[in-house]
Order: structure tokens, then C-alpha cells, then sequence
């Protein structure tokens, strides 16, 4: 348990943060399918990255983790046989990108993680492998993890995907696609939740000398055959999502936090939380090496925040500081993350004091005088940092497994210390 104490050190105060989760994962993957040796500068070395690092590792990467960098020597496209289950925990990122990859094994891949992994969501992205040719299924038959892949089958052709769930299946078609038979042509079908993050998949296979080519309203993605990931030198930008802790501290304790190195260039759609925060009462100035934020007087909002999803915890937290009604629409699939991340973060507020309503898509708070309480994590890193930027204007807010943050932030309490009073 971390018992947070209340208030704010400095009037001003500068963050660095480590490298973002989402680029991470994609990096890694490009490099250890491309043909020759990559190096790989501000990469997360957390829980997930980590499962992801290894997975890749057990199919036959080289990866070599130098600190600072991480040198990765890469399979062309072609992995090695992998005779034992790979674990990934609850890491949703790695078992939906690596479902796909899977797919250019050489024999059987088992992925399979935690007993909460075990009821995500993955038929979707099962039922458009088997489209492209490829023998893929759901072990337990509950179309959820542990997933068994076939390899040496990859066709590819056109399949059609369903991303109401997750965009990160499209992510795992396009970049396991490249190495398919004839290429990969996905038709998205109903919503594509999470577009950001389908936007960083593809800045990263450009990166890596990828063409993949859509329409103007993402429905198809095509990427034709006959083309590799190229190696070369890489570096991976600072985790926009985990910014969105530090600009919340400034708008519920009034003081000032820039971020440094997250601008509104990123790819990352969690960038866009500082300007909801705006919207919220608060002043935000973006730079060329960062964004601050400062706070003023709260009043909730009615936002869409279906392309920032991660961020929704952190502005729940905001909006019980705010004064009035803040009602968050079209985030369906918060339901389906580490944990029921709508109806937990209502239950947790509604702990502190706070008035809040988790519908099917939607999450409302309203403001009030927060109380100070034990917040169970629910074995979900977002659910204790959101919640510890409460205890900067409350007492007695304690934080239950504060560890879980290993999952994407390991040294999360030890950057968040940087805001709090000394002694």
C-alpha cells in the first residue's frame, strides 16, 4: 500500500518520462522481423515491453538490451519454431500484436497469459487470420486467450476485420502482413476504435521502409506484397499516456507541470488530453520540447474521448475536482482492459465521496468534496496512477498494490515523488 501525500512541491514543476508502451511494442516487432541488425534508442523497459521482448526472443530474435539502447539482430520475416507456450501475462498489447506474428512461425505458436487474459476478447482477429489462410484458435473455445497459431500458411489476401473491440487487431494484420503470401488487404468492419493507435503502427512501418496504403476514412488498408521491414537506427518517444498523470496534477492542484519532449506532434492520440484539460478551465501552452499545463477553475465537460481511451481513469479523477456534470461518451471497450476500467473507476470514486454513473459507453462524474480512502488497483497500472493524483488534494488516499505499475511505468512513484513536498 502508498499512502500519498497531499500538495504540490513547487509551483512549477518539469517532468521526463521514459519511452511510450505503444511504440515500443511496434518497434520491437519491426526490427526483430526485419533482415539485419537494429538499434533501438528510448525504449520502455517495462512488464509488457519486456513479455513482448522475450516473446520475440523465444521465436527466434536476437535482442540484445544494452541500457540505453536495445541492439536487435531480425528473423527476415521468418520465425523460429517455438516448442513451449509463451506467457504474456495481462499484457493485451502483446498478445493481440503477437497473434499475427505468430502467424510467420515456422510450426505451432501457444500464446497465453493471466486468468484475467483469459477473458479478453481475440475471436475477431482469430476469425480474419483464418480468411488469410492461416489455422488459428481460441484453445478454450471462449474466443478469448490461449490462442494456437499455425505457421507457414500466411496467404494473406483480402480479409475483413472487426475493431469494435480493439484496433490493435488491425495493428496485428498490417504488421504480420507484410510477410504474407499476397500481401494483406483488411476491411474494417463497424467502428475502429482507438485510431491513434492504428496511426502509430503505421508511422512505424514507414519508418521501417513499409508502404501501407488506405482510404481516407481508414475502412481499407492494403499492403502489398514483396515488401520487408528495413533495419536500421530507431529511437521511441516519450509515453504521451503517462504524461496525462502529471498535466492532471496541475489542473486538480492549480499549480504548473510541462512534460518535457511529448509535443502535439505525436502520433499518440493521448496528446490530446492536455487540450480536454483546457476545455476543463485549465491553460495549456505545447511547445517544441514539451507541453504545459497549468490549473485554474474546474468545470465539467460532455466529451468524446473514444480516441484516447487510456486517458479516461485520469479524467475521472480531473472531473471530481471540476465543478458540475462531466459525462465521458463512445468508450465501450474500457470494459474489456486490464480491468472493467468503467465500472472500476465509478466504484473507487464513489468510495471517495463522488458521485459517478458507469453506463455500457459512457462514465459520469460530478464534482465534488473528495474523501480519502483505499483504492484497489484491480491488478491495473492505470487504476493506481489515475487515482494518485487524488491523493495530491486529499487525504489519506492510499494506494493498494502500487506495484502494478511495473505493467508500463516502473519507476512511476519515483518520477510522481518529483511532485510532492520534500520530507
Amino acid at each position: 500500500m502508498r499512502q500519498i501525500k497531499p500538495g504540490m512541491g513547487r509551483e512549477t514543476i518539469e517532468i521526463t518520462l521514459p519511452g511510450s508502451k505503444s511504440y515500443s511494442h511496434r518497434l520491437l516487432i519491426a526490427a526483430a522481423l526485419a533482415e539485419g541488425t537494429s538499434r533501438i534508442t528510448g525504449l520502455l523497459r517495462s512488464e509488457d515491453t519486456l513479455l513482448t521482448r522475450d516473446a520475440l526472443r523465444a521465436m527466434g530474435a536476437k535482442i540484445e538490451d544494452h541500457g540505453e539502447s536495445m541492439v536487435v539482430t531480425g528473423v527476415g520475416g521468418r520465425l523460429a519454431p517455438v516448442s513451449e507456450p509463451i506467457y504474456l501475462a495481462n499484457s493485451g498489447t502483446s498478445m493481440r500484436l503477437l497473434t499475427g506474428i505468430a502467424a510467420l512461425g515456422q510450426g505451432e505458436t501457444v500464446l497465453t497469459g493471466t486468468p484475467r487474459m483469459q477473458e479478453r476478447p481475440l475471436e475477431d482477429l482469430v476469425e480474419a487470420l483464418g480468411e488469410a489462410g492461416v489455422m488459428a484458435s481460441c484453445v478454450n473455445g471462449t474466443g478469448c486467450p490461449p490462442v494456437q497459431v499455425a505457421g507457414g500458411c500466411f496467404k494473406g489476401g483480402v480479409v475483413h476485420l472487426d475493431c469494435s473491440i480493439s484496433s490493435q487487431f488491425l495493428s496485428s494484420l498490417l504488421l504480420a502482413g507484410v510477410y504474407a503470401e499476397e500481401g494483406i488487404e483488411v476491411r474494417v468492419k463497424g467502428e475502429l476504435v482507438s485510431k491513434p493507435y492504428v496511426e502509430i503502427t503505421l508511422d512505424i512501418m514507414e519508418r521501417f521502409g513499409v508502404k501501407v496504403t488506405h482510404d481516407e476514412a481508414f475502412r481499407v488498408f492494403q499492403v502489398a506484397p514483396d515488401q520487408c521491414f528495413r533495419a536500421g537506427e530507431y529511437h521511441c518517444e516519450p509515453d504521451a499516456s503517462n504524461a496525462s498523470y502529471f498535466w492532471a496534477a496541475a489542473a486538480v492542484s492549480g499549480g504548473t507541470v510541462k512534460v518535457k519532449h511529448v509535443t502535439e506532434a505525436s502520433r499518440q492520440g493521448d496528446v490530446g488530453f492536455a487540450r480536454v484539460l483546457e476545455k476543463m478551465g485549465c491553460r495549456v501552452v505545447a511547445e517544441e520540447d514539451g507541453i504545459t499545463v497549468t490549473g485554474g477553475p474546474l468545470s465539467g465537460i460532455t466529451v468524446d474521448m473514444s480516441l484516447m481511451p487510456d486517458v479516461v481513469p485520469t479524467l475521472a479523477v480531473v472531473a471530481a475536482h471540476a465543478k458540475g456534470e462531466t459525462h465521458v461518451k463512445n468508450v465501450a471497450h474500457l470494459r474489456a482492459k486490464e480491468c472493467d476500467r468503467l465500472g472500476c473507476v465509478a466504484t473507487e470514486l464513489i468510495k471517495m465521496g463522488i458521485e459517478a454513473t458507469a453506463g455500457e459507453e459512457s462514465l459520469t462524474i460530478t464534482g465534488g468534496t473528495l474523501v480519502g480512502s483505499e483504492v484497489e488497483t484491480y491488478d491495473d497500472h492505470r487504476m493506481a496512477m489515475s487515482f494518485s493524483v487524488a491523493g495530491l488534494t486529499t487525504e489519506g488516499v492510499r494506494i493498494l498494490d502500487p506495484g502494478c505499475v511495473k505493467k508500463s511505468f516502473p519507476n512511476y512513484w519515483e518520477v510522481f515523488s518529483q511532485l510532492q513536498p520534500e520530507g
